[in-house]
């Protein structure tokens, strides 16, 4: 079934000097521009093509990929203000409109915003950065060490707020994070913890035991080849110990923290040091 705001494979029902006309199901025909029917196109082809209402309320196909569709976050710039509300470069002619009641703050030309692709009450294609009508608290469906792809909203005092798989809200941790994000960054991340209230946190590297366990090895490996020390504790740079193990400050500070209380190491300040009788302390 065709769907709006989606891209859609349509038969061609005709081609006339006007264009493409696309066979849409329930929606009705679909007018694809002249300019934009592939070289050649006859009765019955299939075209993929991007459906919308355009400005005179017809239902018009093309076969431009929009940056984002419907059920979509994206970060997009505003091209331009109106009495109607921002509207968005959203990579097709006729730019995504912002309405004045979806705009969490004042949209302002040349500024780019995280925002949400939806269909209004008539079926338009429009977007909102209200981002909170959308995307909800809920980790039914996602499993821990979940590859998922993740949009950044926000950044709070302890992490990175960010939209995972277009849908729902988690929170990537400073500590788990080597380069600094930016609002707007796509990146892949991963499931780290389901909590009671059934909130996400993220991470940035895949987890498990087995990743855990290699690292633990890793670290024991690195000392006995270093004379039982190493420089890195868990009060080292993040990046000098993404160098070394190529893991995120967050984790090596787990797995030290495990090694330790197994009496297998001893840490200090500047790094931390084998336990050869088994029975070391701080």
């Amino acid at each position: 079934m065709a769907e709006i705001g989606e891209i859609n494979k349509l038969k061609v029902l005709k081609v006339d000097p006007y264009g493409a006309l696309m066979a849409a199901g329930d929606l009705g025909d679909a007018l694809l521009p002249q300019r934009l029917v592939p070289a050649n196109t006859k009765e019955g082809d299939e075209i993929e093509v991007f459906l919308f209402i355009d400005a005179k309320d017809r239902l018009s196909a093309t076969t431009a990929k929009p940056k984002a569709k419907v059920g979509e976050v994206a970060f997009l710039k505003v091209a331009q203000t109106t009495s109607v509300g921002a509207f968005l470069d959203w990579g097709l002619p006729k730019d995504l409109l912002v309405p004045f009641s979806e705009q969490r703050s004042k949209m302002q030309e040349g500024q780019k915003h995280v925002v949400y692709v939806y269909l209004d009450q008539t079926d338009r294609v429009v977007a909102s950065t209200k981002l909170n009508r959308f995307i909800k608290y809920e980790s039914r469906g996602y499993k821990l060490g979940q590859k998922v792809s993740l949009m950044i909203n926000d950044i709070t005092d302890i992490g990175y707020n960010a939209v995972i798989n277009h849908r729902h809200w988690g929170l990537l941790f400073f500590d788990d994070v080597i380069n600094r994000l930016k609002v707007g960054d796509q990146i892949t991340g991963f499931i780290r913890n389901i909590r009671d209230d059934g909130r996400i946190d993220l991470s940035l590297q895949a987890i498990g035991y087995g990743k855990v366990k290699d690292l633990k090895q890793q670290v024991l490996d690195a000392l006995n080849e270093n004379d039982g020390y190493l420089p890195l504790s868990d009060k080292s740079p993040a990046e000098d110990i993404y160098e070394k193990f190529g893991v995120s400050k967050k984790s090596y500070k787990m797995t030290i923290g495990t090694l330790y209380k197994q009496r297998k190491i001893v840490i200090d300040r500047a790094g931390i040091t084998l336990v050869k009788n088994g029975t070391g302390s701080r």
